[in-house]
């Protein structure tokens, strides 16, 4: 098994928003208020051209397996970015592709002088919620912005 990390490109754009919306079905999470309804998972390579940002993919003998990105939200305090469009598909699960892409994103976030890095997500990933605590996100009691993603109601905090 042969995992490549690269940057999205333009031709990664349906790929990448099929897998995420994918994940979204698998776990029957809610569509409304979530990156699955965002317009901007169709776009991700142009979403992604803003300055300091990153979204990586993990290629798995060249098929696309996971997406994790950081992204200078709008709002969030001053050095912190937020961890965005963390997923990977079931086939790929288990097998250190997320924690990699993780750990992708938060060397990406260091080297880009973030000191912390911020992120939503829903009851229903609770998968992917226990990678972030063993990754060092401590729980917070209520959003710090606005990302327009209303049906978010966890979330959590990493100082880098």
């Amino acid at each position: 098994m042969k995992i490549e990390l690269k940057q999205i490109e333009s031709g990664d754009n349906v790929e990448a928003a099929s897998l995420i919306r994918g994940v979204f079905h698998e776990f029957s999470a809610p569509q409304i208020g979530t990156a699955y309804s965002d317009p901007t998972t169709d776009h991700l390579y142009e979403k992604f051209r803003t300055a300091g940002s990153a979204l990586w993919l993990a290629l798995v003998d060249g098929e696309l397996a996971g997406c994790c990105g950081i992204y200078p939200t709008e709002g969030l305090p001053p050095g912190c970015a937020e961890l965005v469009r963390f997923f990977v598909k079931k086939e790929f699960r288990n097998q250190g592709i997320g924690r990699l892409l993780m750990q992708q994103c938060t060397d990406n976030a260091r080297q880009s002088g973030y000191i912390q890095l911020y992120l939503e997500s829903i009851p229903e990933f609770d998968r992917a919620i226990g990678i972030y605590e063993t990754m060092g996100y401590r729980h917070l009691t209520a959003p710090l912005c606005d990302t327009g993603h209303n049906t978010c109601s966890v979330w959590m905090l990493k100082t880098l």
